[in-house]
């Protein structure tokens, strides 16, 4: 995986104010967390958004400051969803040639499509991320599951999927990542929970009338 360079200046200032400022001036207000004291930065945001696709899924960054450079992952980030801006970004620094733990995001293929939809079933992701140890240079931008032949009533779990040789997964195996349901089936779920809500209603009363 190759890094996206970003160019960053230090902060000097810190606060609501400046960091309102630096947005009106079109940077981003960050932070590098690693080894060392945390660095206060900014980043210009156009450059942030040509380089950056999708934040969620954008790999090992490269960050100069100059003459020095960072490598890092995007930790956490503030938006506003109105303005479809981003507000503040924490990254953390790593070391490549030693291994780390993250997270990479889930993503369904041929999810309309898969059998069990296609009998008339309801697909419900139960999980979004996995958790994996790497190299730094072997993070994945995603897991793809590919779940066109996946059947009604049937579910896929973590030990099913495919992934890199170079990957490990920490998440637990027998975590269902997604299922396909019957409607049937749920509305007899729900038709359950209805009777054992009278039936603790009922007996509730009896016991106020002794």
């Amino acid at each position: 995986m190759d890094d996206k360079v970003l160019s960053a200046i230090k902060r000097t200032e810190s606060g609501t104010g400046a960091s309102r400022r630096l947005r009106r001036e079109g940077q981003i207000p960050a932070v590098i967390y690693g080894k060392e004291t945390p660095v206060h930065i900014s980043i210009d945001a156009k450059e942030f958004k040509t380089k950056i696709k999708n934040i969620s899924e954008s790999g090992l960054l490269t960050i100069k400051i100059g003459k020095k450079s960072f490598t890092v992952l995007i930790k956490d980030f503030q938006e506003n969803p109105l303005k479809y801006e981003l507000k503040h970004i924490d990254f953390f620094e790593i070391t490549k040639g030693e291994k780390l733990h993250t997270s990479v995001s889930i993503i369904l293929l041929h999810a309309e499509s898969a059998v069990g939809i296609r009998l008339g079933g309801v697909l419900e992701q139960v999980l979004h991320e996995v958790e994996i140890e790497c190299l730094p240079e072997n993070i994945p931008d995603n897991i793809i599951c590919d779940i066109s032949e996946l059947g009604l009533n049937e579910s896929l779990h973590i030990e099913n999927i495919s992934i890199p040789e170079n990957v490990k997964i920490l998440t637990d195996p027998h975590r269902t990542i997604v299922a396909i349901t019957s409607l049937k089936e749920e509305k007899a779920e729900e038709e359950s929970e209805e009777e054992s809500t009278e039936v603790e209603v009922i007996g509730a009363a009896e016991l106020k009338g002794e």
